[in-house]
């Protein structure tokens, strides 16, 4: 479990599952978040190097969020594969995504953080930039979507670089 100061970051169960795939399948998410099956999300949470969080409020109220993350535990790299925020706008994407990141290098020793995103996905960039995360390139055409093969840009944070901060 992770805290910060509104969210209480937890590990994911299989009554979670629902309101994961709601999210994912919901239209302001589904184009940037691929969409799991319930067989695979029990995969995750089953996974000792995959995080499945759920994002809940402190006052206990409600879910607004997960993440979902994978951990090299031989390179010492810590893949972010997913994050969706239920309640956009409240800040709760950045604040659980400052927690995440601190966990991965503070807790799990990590070298390197990482993720994808689509280009398109101008508010998800805005947010890596701000907190510091490189452009590493891009991966052209590497995902083949309902719409066409779409590029994803690899963002990274090295544990040099978040200690200098």
């Amino acid at each position: 479990m992770i805290d910060s100061d509104r969210l209480v970051i937890r590990a994911a169960t299989e009554s979670d599952i629902a309101m994961i795939m709601a999210l994912e399948q919901h239209p302001a998410n589904s184009n940037y978040v691929w969409q799991g099956t319930v067989q695979q999300h029990r995969a995750e949470i089953a996974d000792d190097d995959y995080f499945l969080w759920v994002f809940q409020l402190k006052d206990g109220a409600r879910a607004v969020g997960y993440a979902l993350s994978k951990i090299d535990r031989k390179s010492d790299v810590f893949e972010l594969r997913r994050i969706v925020i239920d309640e956009k706008g409240q800040g709760y994407g950045e604040e659980a995504l400052r927690a995440i990141i601190a966990h991965a290098f503070e807790v799990l020793n990590v070298n390197r953080f990482w993720l994808d995103v689509y280009p398109d996905n101008h508010v998800a960039i805005k947010l890596y930039q701000k907190l510091n995360m490189q452009r590493d390139g891009v991966l052209r055409q590497s995902y083949k979507s309902p719409t066409g093969y779409r590029d994803q840009i690899i963002y990274s944070l090295l544990k040099s670089e978040y200690f200098a901060d």
